[in-house]
This record gives structure tokens, C-alpha cells and sequence, in this order.
């Protein structure tokens, strides 16, 4: 009896060829990464607004080196550096990072009320940043002013934004009293200030003679300004002293740093570190700014609780963080820090591990 051949394709063969097709299509690393992406939560965006002093850039550069942080812009406020050549420093650090993306915008050159200012060594060694490799910037600031670029970025209420301030309040200052609804928009701040259940640090290093032991820097140089962003309703996470003196600096993480670093970041966090090597060896060195950028990261690295706070205009006392017993808080403040998570989080950060 002859053979009768077989169709090429039975229905059964047709229908595991069409599955087995659409597995592979499903699972093709190309679709695999586009449906990862599309389930990965969007970077948050975050504004920074510093005074530009090294410790300022090495936060931004941790904040640079975050995929999930999208640093939209630079806002440069009156400090420890000068503003003009704050902002050409901030624009070195950027093209150091090829980061031509951001802009950065200029505030003004004085706080809205008297002449507190930090001593002019401190400044000097933040315009001049010795000991430190930046490139040329390629480009300038922005035309438009700090404050006008805040005005109307923050009231746009549709697209929430967070704000690091690293240095004295002026410029938000300046925008809260001009349009207030602004600081209730969908404003996130995180502010690196104030000193509530420790003493002030006026008197570090011996640069600035006072009997004002109570008083941060920061909030000191420009406290009316303080006292108006206290004040607006906006919600604030305040990273004062209480919190940056739990996290030192040691000469394991230096080390570490100038032995691991493998990006021009990486690098650059390294020579700001072996600029304060004294104050390290010592155990004097703090991770301020960056560890008010860590925080704005991840709000666990810190302990918050509810505090209710005034800006002290008194002489004696003036820029204290006055904390009101029984009244409702009106500032998330943090009263301790973990420093074996911020150390995590800022090694992870620059791939030094």
C-alpha cells in the first residue's frame, strides 16, 4: 500500500508554532527591558538651592550620581561662596558630570536684612575651592534670576517638586513673600540648618568671635529670611546639627575614597575630602550637606519627629531654632541620623565600595 504523505502543517503543529513564536517575542530581552522600564518609578525631581561652599558640591555630586533623583535646575544663594563665582563653581561641577542639562540661576548678593556673612577665609576658600580640579565651565548662568525661576516653577502646582537648601533661606524667602501660595503647591522641602537640642556652631574653627552659642550658620547669616520660610506652611524636613553630628567623616571612608574612585564624581568627592584631611585625621569633619542630600533621598537614614519652631530675632541669640513646647509642630526635624546607612547610601551612590 502506498504512503500517503502528511500535510507540512497539522493544526496542532500550526497552534505550538504560534504560542512558542509569542513566548519568545514576550520574553525578548528588548521587551523584557521596555515592560522593566515602564514598571520603574519615575526619578523625583528635585531643585538645590546652595551657597556653593565644597561640601555643597559634594551633596549635588551625590545627588548627580542618583538614577532616581532628576535634578532640574540650581539655584545659587548668597553664603559661603559669592554668589557670581558660586555659580561658575556649580557650573564647573556640572560639566565636570556632562550634565550641559541643568540650568543654574543666580539669587541676590546680601540676606533681606542685616549683614551677617561668614568670615572671608571661609568664603575665599569657596570661590577659590584650593587643592580642587573642576574643568572651565562651557556655558553661564542663566539670564533669568534665581527668584523669578523659583516663582514660577514652584507654582506649578501640577508637577510637585523637591527643594534642597544647603545654605541660607534667602531666595525662598524672597519667593514665599512675593506670591505665598507658592510654599503649599506641592513643595517638598528638606533643609540643611539650624541647631534645636544642641548647641550652635558659630565658634568652629575660631574664625568668628561671639557669645552666640545657640545660632547655625545658615540660618544666623540671613534669619529673617528663616523666620518667613518657617513660618509659610510650607512642609519642611529639617536636617540641623542634632542629626549631621551623629554622622563624622572618618579616614576609613577618605581612604576609601582615594583608593576606589572610579568617575570623575568619585574623584572629585575625593579631593574635597583630602582638603579637610586635618579636620578628618581629628575627628572634626561632619557630613552636613551631603548628609542633608542622603536625606532627601532616603528619609530613613534620619530619625524625624514633629518639633514646633521660631527663628529667634533677639541679638544675643539671633538665628537660634527656638523650639515652643506644647504647640503643634510645624517642622519635621531630624534628631538623629544612622551613619552606617548614609555611609551606604553615599558609597552606593559613587560606586566606591
Amino acid at each position: 500500500m502506498a504512503l500517503r504523505a502528511q500535510p507540512a502543517s497539522t493544526p496542532l503543529f500550526t497552534g505550538l508554532s504560534a504560542f512558542l513564536f509569542a513566548v519568545l517575542v514576550l520574553l525578548s530581552p528588548a521587551r523584557l527591558a521596555a515592560q522593566a522600564a515602564r514598571r520603574a518609578p519615575l526619578p523625583r525631581a528635585v531643585i538645590i538651592d546652595t551657597d556653593a561652599d565644597p561640601d555643597d558640591l559634594v551633596a549635588i555630586a551625590f545627588l548627580l550620581s542618583r538614577p532616581d533623583i532628576h535634578v532640574e535646575a540650581i539655584t545659587i544663594e548668597n553664603g559661603m561662596a559669592h554668589v557670581p563665582q558660586g555659580g561658575k563653581n556649580v557650573l564647573r561641577l556640572l560639566a565636570l558630570a556632562g550634565r550641559k542639562d541643568i540650568p543654574v540661576f543666580l539669587g541676590k548678593e546680601d540676606p533681606l536684612s542685616g549683614d551677617q556673612e561668614f568670615p572671608e577665609e571661609w568664603r575665599r576658600t569657596s570661590d577659590e575651592l584650593p587643592g580642587i580640579t573642576l574643568p572651565e565651565p562651557t556655558r553661564s548662568a542663566d539670564p533669568r534670576s534665581a527668584v523669578d525661576y523659583l516663582l514660577k516653577r514652584l507654582s506649578d502646582a501640577a508637577h510637585p517638586v523637591q527643594v534642597l537648601t544647603l545654605g541660607p533661606l534667602t531666595n525662598l524667602a524672597e519667593v514665599f513673600s512675593h506670591t505665598p501660595r507658592t510654599a503649599r503647591t506641592g513643595l517638598q522641602l528638606v533643609i540643611l540648618g539650624g541647631a534645636v537640642r544642641v548647641s550652635g556652631n558659630l565658634g568652629d574653627g575660631g574664625a568668628f568671635q561671639t557669645n552666640n552659642v545657640a545660632a547655625e550658620w545658615n540660618i544666623f547669616v540671613d534669619p529673617a529670611a528663616a523666620k518667613i520660610v518657617f513660618a509659610s506652611g510650607a512642609p519642611i524636613r529639617l536636617v540641623p546639627l542634632d542629626a549631621t553630628q551623629r554622622v563624622p567623616v572618618d579616614m576609613a571612608l577618605f581612604e576609601q575614597f582615594k583608593s576606589r574612585a572610579n568617575s570623575p564624581l568619585a574623584s572629585f568627592v575625593a579631593q574635597v575630602l583630602a582638603t579637610n584631611r586635618d579636620q578628618i585625621r581629628q575627628g572634626f569633619y561632619f557630613a552636613r550637606d551631603p548628609l542633608a542630600a542622603a536625606v532627601l533621598a532616603n528619609p530613613a537614614i534620619v530619625t524625624f519627629r514633629p518639633v514646633a519652631l521660631e527663628i529667634s530675632d533677639k541679638l544675643a541669640e539671633l538665628g537660634r531654632t527656638v523650639e515652643i513646647k506644647n504647640r503643634r509642630g510645624n517642622v519635621q526635624v531630624a534628631i538623629d541620623a544612622d551613619p552606617l546607612r548614609f555611609r551606604e547610601a553615599f558609597m552606593t551612590a559613587f560606586g566606591v565600595r
